[in-house]
């Protein structure tokens, strides 16, 4: 089995390295392989730069590279948040927008664009937004849980209407700061709220990395505690495992990454229901290996969504949010409709 999975991951491996090449090449700026070894050499010093050179080099090394990067641990952290929160809710019809979590940190993170010269947001300074946007995430994903673990198990449809009333809650409350917000500051919730990596910079890249580093590193060290934990509570108690300690810590990892992901290109939804769903398919439900392999299916699916948005609509850029939308959405409807032709024994909890 291991020798399956290691051949899986060297799969994804290639493909994610040929949509990150494939990714830095298109776009307004087109450059060939070649030409990107020869930038990327330049802005290294391993060869002398050029006055010639000047435009395209800035070009991508500004705001191609960072974009690129951006978009592919995006991908990653959605993928394996998407994971960790269908192993902790055991349903796999959970997503970090489905469960609140997007939600809360957009109405977060829209409070810092909208109150951003604030007392209370000034000291936190250029962190205000991710720290907002995970406090309003973890606020909302720890509601859902405890509505939805209510009775000592999770019970799917008050999963659903547990997220389902969040999330509207925490959208009314975007919804009214876009409404008292001066133009520039409404149009920029808009266009934030349908995810885009077009403000994509080095610091985004770096606050994101460091997250995503700390927190799917945590992770992969609960993979085994993950499988049990799908035996049910009592089991894994008996197992020595601790369900509260496992669940709470878990979903602290995961929003943080989730809501500085979201603090930097905005709300992008089913992702995260997608990935894991699809590597079960493909493979197996362990955790050991399905969340080391989200990180990298979730990070080649970005970066070909991002491709698909810049040459859709060109020189014009469609949001990541619409397309993930519109393919996803109907893959989750898909979900549903299996596992109840299946005889929905998970529908009871």
């Amino acid at each position: 089995m291991r020798r399956e999975h290691a051949r899986i991951y060297v799969a994804l491996v290639v493909l994610l390295a040929v949509a990150l090449l494939l990714s830095a090449s298109v776009g307004a700026f087109t450059y060939t392989p070649a030409r990107i070894a020869t930038l990327a050499s330049q802005a290294l010093g391993l060869a002398p730069a050029t006055a010639a050179d000047a435009l395209d080099r800035n070009v991508f090394i500004q705001l191609r590279l960072p974009r690129v990067l951006l978009a592919g641990l995006t991908g990653a952290v959605l993928g394996v948040s998407g994971t960790l929160m269908q192993g902790l809710f055991r349903n796999p019809i959970v997503e970090p927008g489905l469960a609140g979590t997007s939600a809360g940190a957009a109405f977060g993170a829209a409070f810092v664009f909208v109150f951003g010269s604030t007392a209370f947001t000034r000291p936190l300074g250029t962190l205000a937004v991710p720290v907002l946007a995970f406090a309003g995430a973890f606020g909302a994903t720890m509601l859902v849980y405890r509505l939805s673990t209510a009775f000592g198990k999770v019970h799917v449809f008050t999963l659903l209407l547990a997220g389902i009333a969040v999330n509207a809650v925490c959208n009314a409350g975007t919804g009214f700061l876009s409404y008292v917000a001066r133009d520039p500051q409404a149009r920029n919730i808009t266009f934030w709220n349908l995810g885009t990596f077009t403000t994509a910079d080095w610091r985004g890249v770096t606050l994101v990395a460091v997250c995503f580093a700390l927190c799917f590193g945590w992770a992969l060290r609960a993979g085994k505690a993950l499988n049990t934990l799908m035996l049910g509570e009592d089991e894994a108690t008996y197992l020595g495992v601790d369900p509260r300690r496992l669940v709470m810590r878990l979903l602290v990892a995961n929003t943080l990454m989730v809501a500085v992901a979201t603090a930097m290109v905005g709300v992008i939804a089913f992702v995260g229901l997608v990935i894991p769903h699809a590597l079960r398919m493909l493979r197996s439900s362990d955790y050991t290996f399905l969340l080391p392999a989200s990180a990298l299916l979730g990070a080649l699916v970005m970066e070909i969504v991002d491709v698909v948005a810049r040459l859709v609509i060109p020189p014009a850029e469609l949001p990541i949010g619409i397309i993930t939308a519109v393919v996803g959405a109907p893959v989750f409807l898909a979900i549903l409709l299996r596992q109840t032709r299946q005889g929905g024994a998970w529908l009871q909890g």
